[in-house]
């Protein structure tokens, strides 16, 4: 092998063909064969083509590192544009050109880009999936949650998914702040409640829940579905109890009033328990006073109720008299007779014998008096119609003293008060026939629904209008027989004139009949049993024979009644006296 590389002495480096020579010489002086000298010139060549080879495959290894890193810088960017949701990113190069390198550097700061968006993106995902998990753990009741964030999903990283979770955190934001506002509204009628109870709010609410106490922040309320479930629960259980007090209070109020009625309490004792009282007709929305409703208020006006019964038993005679005066004057106002003596006796007799508690006893006289005011009711229609009859029989009496006086158009005081008088009793007379008849109808109506007798002031009703039609009848005939007197008369007087040549005054007939209204005859205005109405005609009285009561039908009914129609209203008028009967 012939040294060609020699040491260049203008260099002064140490090269292949240097070394190769300096051997050389190193062979020549120590006198090498050349099969030495090729041999270890082979060796040589071989170590240095190992050399070349280990170079060779580290640099292909280093190539294919790069090319990993670029393969794998590509899939990330590729990965996180898609998790990104920004595929077109303009910091991702379009082209693949140049070296490795070259490439390599190129994709480093988009990359680098892409991932710190990456981070801010997964820490705003964080943040509202926080958020969300807390307002969720709020609503169910889980407050005592772990301070681990909750794991973001970075696949998906875009502004698309991250706007829903947005959306999301906001509808739970609604709700949570529906579900706060319920809260308060809860709370609130539970203060209220409890003040018109009497009940203590701070314990009522911590029962519920701790976190209700005004000593927390509004935003510490609990708002879970079990909070709101136990806050309805409480209101209701409230307001039932509310409601329960108020119809105790009220029921108090009445036995309060009731008692106080019967026994004639003054005012200034009555005015103690004015806050008991004041609420007997509000409504359960109306009672807002706080404390209208404690229990102590209730127990207060137990006690009184207590000791007015106590106080009532001992004045037993006195309110049992009252009641029965109060029975009396419901059946005297109804014209029902009955014994008061024997009810006083028998009261006083129940009384003494201790037989009977008191309560029953006026609960008893309750029963009699609602009874009575209830049969007092049934009469009314009636006895207004006897009232108007009555009244009406009362105007015909006068109207016939009225017609006999002769001097009723004379120029005297107060004369044309009684000619107007006249006229209006005069159709009131004519509607008396009518009047009878409805009476009587109604009359045999009320018997046939109850199957008793309709007496006024223990007198048949129908038995009066029976006797009525009787003397209606003897009334006829008496007016039958005057218009034939009249005539006679008459007829004589036109005989005597013709013979004599003078005109005798015409003979009054005697012995007509004069109605004494039922009022003339010491009755009373509302009609006691001594109202009655009488007939005199020469001291003789008739009597009506009705159901073996001979003498208790004593002119019951007014006798002056005479069905007559409108036409003749003059005749019956005109049969009491010659005189016109109308002015």
């Amino acid at each position: 092998m012939a040294l060609t590389d020699t040491q260049n002495p203008l260099l002064g480096e140490t090269t292949c063909s240097s070394l190769l020579q300096k051997l050389q010489e190193i062979w020549d002086e120590v006198g090498e064969s050349d099969e030495e000298r090729d041999k270890m010139l082979l060796q040589i060549e071989k170590e240095c083509l190992d050399v070349y080879k280990r170079k060779v495959e580290q640099a292909a290894k280093a190539r294919a590192q790069l090319l990993q890193a670029l393969s794998d810088s590509n899939v990330e960017l590729s990965s996180l544009s898609s998790a990104l949701g920004d595929k077109s990113f303009v910091g991702i190069p379009e082209k693949t050109s140049g070296t490795i390198k070259e490439q390599l550097a190129a994709i480093a700061p988009a990359l680098e880009q892409l991932c710190e968006q990456k981070e801010e993106r997964v820490k705003e995902f964080s943040d509202v999936q926080s958020q969300i998990q807390k307002i969720c753990g709020e609503i169910a009741g889980s407050l005592n949650l772990s301070d681990q964030a909750p794991a973001v999903d970075e696949t998906d990283l875009s502004l698309k998914k991250l706007d829903e979770y947005q959306a999301h955190l906001q509808e739970l934001q609604k709700e949570k702040s529906d579900r706060l506002h319920k809260v308060l509204e809860f709370v609130s009628t539970v203060h209220d409640l409890c003040a018109v109870l009497g009940m203590d709010f701070f314990s009522t609410v911590t029962e519920v829940h701790p976190s209700l106490n005004d000593s927390t922040g509004v935003q510490s309320k609990s708002i879970s579905n079990d909070t709101l479930s136990r806050l309805a629960k409480t209101v209701l259980a409230l307001k039932d109890d509310k409601k329960q007090r108020l119809r105790k209070l009220q029921e108090l109020a009445t036995q309060l009033i009731d008692l106080w009625n019967l026994m004639d309490t003054p005012a200034e004792e009555r005015r103690l328990f004015d806050h008991v009282t004041c609420n007997i007709s509000a409504s359960v929305d109306e009672v807002t006073v706080p404390g209208a409703l404690a229990l102590d208020l209730i127990e207060q006006a137990e006690v009184e109720v207590e000791r007015l019964d106590q106080l009532k038993s001992s004045r037993m005679k006195e309110i049992a008299f009252k009641k029965q005066s109060e029975l009396e004057e419901i059946f005297a106002r109804a014209h029902i007779e009955i014994d008061p003596v024997a009810a006083r006796e028998k009261i006083m007799a129940l009384i003494d014998s201790g037989n009977i508690e008191p309560t029953e006893l006026l609960a008893d006289m309750d029963n009699q008096i609602a009874n009575a005011k209830e049969e007092s009711l049934s009469r009314k229609d009636i006895l207004d119609k006897v009232e108007k009859w009555m009244s009406a029989c009362e105007e015909e009496s006068w109207l016939e003293d009225y017609n006999r006086d002769e001097n009723r158009y004379n120029a005297s005081r107060g004369a044309h008060l009684n000619l107007k008088r006249a006229e209006k009793a005069r159709i009131l007379v004519n509607k008396i026939p009518a009047l009878v008849d409805t009476l009587v109808a109604k009359t045999r109506t009320w018997e046939e629904e109850r199957g008793i007798s309709f007496t006024y002031d223990g007198v048949p009703l129908l038995a009066m209008l029976d006797e009525y039609a009787m003397l209606r009848q003897e009334r006829e005939e008496e007016k039958r027989r005057m218009r034939d007197s009249k005539k006679f008369h008459e007829q004589q007087s036109t005989e005597q004139e013709a013979i004599f040549g003078s005109k005798p005054s015409p003979a009054r007939p005697a012995g007509t009949k004069k109605v004494v209204g039922p009022r003339a005859n010491g009755g009373g205005a509302n009609g006691t049993p001594n109202r009655r109405l009488s007939l005199n005609q020469n001291g003789s009285s008739r009597s009506a024979a009705k159901d073996g009561r001979r003498d208790s039908l004593r002119a019951a009914a007014p006798v002056n009644y005479v069905a007559i129609s409108k036409e003749d209203t003059a005749s019956h008028v005109s049969g009491t006296d010659p005189d016109p009967a109308s002015p």
